[in-house]
């Protein structure tokens, strides 16, 4: 192998068969109407985001949250990034909140809900949940791999601006605290 076969190739979705096939351009049709409760977030989001740790720090940045369609339409993806990558340098030692991950949610019409799974490998985590609309919000809730609940919430839901709320329950429901706060704002 030379040296010049080893450099890497700056990829796009228009040469690599993988970003191509992952990607769907619209909704399933059959499906379009219950896959609107996420599909609305299909773009880009600039996110205002204010993590509370566990210590009583509380750690604010602007993040980005990008949805997309995804798996023929049957399933949207998301990558949520925090803080944004335009405020990180090569420089700059990643800290134990720092996020980068994603989201791949799915509905099923067997329980007339969406099958959630969000993981960020660089922190080594992953969570399963449960999501549906609930009135005008939408709620997902799942234990953790410390079977801690997780209950994650999008409200304020407009057009152009949602409010997203993460809380952490130790007593499996009875109580919930607060664990992050994103105003998004979609990007033009």
């Amino acid at each position: 192998m030379t040296i010049e076969s080893r450099r890497p190739v700056h990829m796009t979705i228009q040469n690599l068969p993988m970003l191509e096939a992952l990607h769907a351009g619209a909704p399933n049709t059959p499906l379009a109407a219950k896959l609107h409760l996420y599909g609305q977030f299909v773009g880009s989001w600039r996110a205002d985001i204010d993590y509370h740790a566990p210590g009583g720090a509380t750690h604010s940045a602007e993040g980005e949250w990008h949805f997309g369609w995804a798996l023929d339409g049957k399933a949207i993806q998301d990558v949520w990034i925090f803080p944004a990558r335009r405020l990180r340098t090569a420089d700059t030692a990643a800290e134990p909140w720092f996020g980068y991950g994603t989201t791949l949610r799915w509905y099923d019409p067997a329980i007339d809900a969406w099958h959630i799974t969000w993981f960020d490998p660089g922190r080594a985590l992953e969570l399963r949940q449960i999501g549906r609309a609930v009135g005008r919000d939408i709620v997902q809730i799942g234990e953790d791999h410390h079977r801690v609940l997780r209950r994650w919430r999008f409200v304020d839901i407009a057009g152009a601006s949602f409010r997203w709320i993460g809380d952490v329950s130790w007593d499996k429901g009875a109580t919930w605290t607060l664990d992050m706060e994103m105003r998004a704002r979609k990007v033009p």
